[in-house]
Formats: C-alpha cells, structure tokens, sequence
C-alpha cells in the first residue's frame, strides 16, 4: 500500500502533548522526541507541550526550538525533557487556532491521556485531535470494560475475571484459583505499556500480584494465562478503517513485561508475523471487528493471543494511543505494509480533520 494523500497544502499548527501524569511519563517522552524528528516542517508548525507528573502543562521551548535543521539535539534516549515556561490548554490551543488550521497530536500513554479526559477537553475546545474520541479512548483504556463490550460481540477471549479495591477480601485469591486456575496474569484495569502486571503462579504469589496492580487503579484484572504466540495487528482510519500486516512479538522475558518492551531489549519483533494467509486474513478480520466494536478511531493496535490447535485467535486488548517510535510494532506493521512514519503522521493528522468535520455537522445546528 502507497502512502496516503497527506494534510492539504495549507500549513497546519500541530500541537503535541506529551508526558502525563501516569505511570507511563517516560514512555510517552520517548514516543514524542521521534515524533517530533519526523514531522515536516514544511507541512506543520509544531507546538511541543509537555505535561509534568503533576499535571503542570509546560510549553517545551527547547524541543520545539530543536525542530528543524537542529533536530539532531533532540533528546532521544531518554526522550524529550518536559520543561518550559508554565501554560494551561486554553491560551496554547487559543493561539494555535487564531493562526490558522490546527490539530492536536497527544502522545499521552494510559491514565488521563489516553482514556477519554484530554479527548473529552479537545472536544469542548472544537480542535480536532488524532486518535479515538472520548468514548473509544474510555472503552478501550479500560480492560475490564472492553471485555464486556467484546464478548457481547461475541470476540473470542481468554477468560477473566475484574474487581474492584474495595471487593477484595480474604477469599479472593480462592475464587480466582477456583474459577481460572494457575498461573494467572494480573493487570491494573486502566493502564498500559505492561505496568503493574504480573504474571502468578501461587496463591501468595496472585495475592502479591493484586495489591501491586492496585496500587495503580482501583479495580483489577485476572486471566487465565494462554500458551500460544502473541500477534499485533496496526488498524488505521475512521469510518472505512484498513488493518496492517499482522507483526508477532517473541518475547525476551517469561511474558512481554516493561522490561522487556523498554528496558533490556530483548523481545524479537517479527514483522510480518510468520502466518499462512489464511490465519492473516482471520486477524486482520478480527482486528478490524474490535475496532469498530471498541468505537475506535484514526488507530488502534490490536493484540491477540494465538492458541494454535486450540481457541485459535483470542483478543487480548486494545490500545488507541499505541507506542510510536519507529521501532514500536504499530509504526513498523504500517511501514511493512507500505506507508511510512512521516507517512502514517500525515495520515493521522488528515484522519482527525475529517472526523472532526463529520462530527461538527452533526453536533452544530
């Protein structure tokens, strides 16, 4: 597949909002410094806002100041530093939309980014943004939610089980063996990049496993744990969505934890995955049905558990703001599939000015 037809010649003001206030600070810093190196200058005038951990938004000078042919003075490895002088969104996105066409960019990784709060503000602004709208963002942020959407939809899935903090009792651990068994994986409800998961394998262990994933969110998740191959697919667009190649991920570690994904570099990212065409068809088919299922829009990296001789395809989750360095799987599925990273941010940015019309003719009357 050729690149897509980019933004329209008139330059357009993109604002990226990186960093947060959630577990995955760094991991959105590092998504936003490539971004940023990628974007055309001649197509965009970039607005680079950092959000601190406490929730201070930041107009990152020194990044934007970067762009350009200074990008090389990027901080990449440990991605771009959230600095400046101190902002809110009402003044950046107001200077933003009296100089000509805008759109927003958040490259916010889990809680308060990615689960529908920033969609939610965007569209009380009127700004269209990149990405999923309030309730794609929401749904798809929260596993225990996304699971009940999708087996009403009848998408095959492990089995689980959620509770919520205050649920939690002395025998939890036991109706968890009893209902799924050992080991088991464990998951905070609303977050990503694998932080807070563990996998279990005693009850000790599952009881551990729970309080650490609540310490990230008020309600958790268990499932059983699936032998079989980890499959990716990247879906990209609104109305009409097109799914990618599907990738595989060979994991260095036990289970695909942040380590693995962030730290030491070990899992083996096979693009594209190993499939007979016909197994390639059922994930893209199946990638595309969450997506839509989800209210999904723009993209979605789509996961899959692969129990061979079993199951077959099992939907793990949804992610709409998935990692996007040109070395994460989303870019990389849509690169083997023929557009590239300066390609795929164009299109993501056309993708959100034709949303956000289509919403504004129904919303405006």
């Amino acid at each position: 597949m050729a690149d897509q037809p980019g933004p329209p010649a008139e330059r357009i003001n993109l604002v990226v909002l990186f960093g947060g206030q959630s577990a995955e600070h760094d991991v959105s810093r590092v998504t936003a410094a490539h971004v940023l190196r990628a974007v055309d200058p001649d197509r965009y005038a970039i607005t680079a806002v950092g959000i601190s951990r406490d929730g201070e938004w930041l107009l990152a000078e020194s990044a934007t100041a970067a762009l350009g042919p200074a990008a090389e003075s990027l901080v990449l490895p440990d991605g771009l530093p959230v600095d400046g002088r101190s902002t809110s969104a009402a003044p950046v996105l107001a200077s933003a939309v009296a100089s000509g066409p805008t759109v927003v960019l958040p490259l916010l990784h889990g809680p308060l980014g990615e689960d529908g709060t920033v969609q939610g503000m965007l569209e009380l602004a009127d700004v269209p943004y990149v990405g999923s709208g309030v309730l794609g963002s929401a749904l798809a942020m929260d596993k225990a939610m996304a699971k009940q959407v999708l087996a009403q939809q009848g998408i095959a899935q492990s089995r689980w089980l959620s509770f919520t903090e205050h649920e939690v009792g002395a025998r939890t651990a036991d109706e968890v063996i009893e209902a799924l068994g050992l080991p088991v994986f464990v998951k905070p409800a609303n977050m990503g990049s694998s932080v807070g998961v563990s996998k279990a394998k005693s009850r000790d262990a599952l009881t551990q496993a729970v309080d650490l994933a609540l310490s990230y969110d008020e309600r958790v998740v268990v499932e059983e744990a699936i032998v079989g191959r980890e499959i990716e697919v990247a879906v990209l667009g609104n109305e009409q969505p097109r799914a990618s190649v599907p990738g595989e991920i060979v994991p260095g570690h036990e289970f695909y934890d942040y380590d693995d994904k962030y730290v030491d570099d070990g899992a083996r990212l096979l693009v594209p995955a190993p499939l007979d065409e016909g197994d390639k068809a059922t994930v893209q088919a199946l990638a595309l049905e969450v997506f839509r299922a989800l209210r999904c829009d723009g993209m979605a990296r789509i996961d899959f558990l692969f129990e061979e001789g079993g199951r077959g395809f099992l939907c793990n989750e949804a992610n709409t703001i998935p990692g996007f360095t040109p070395i994460s799987m989303y870019p990389k599925l849509w690169q083997a599939s023929g557009l590239s990273y300066a390609g795929l941010i164009d299109e993501l940015v056309r993708l959100a000015v034709e949303r956000h019309g289509r919403r504004r003719r129904n919303t405006k009357r």
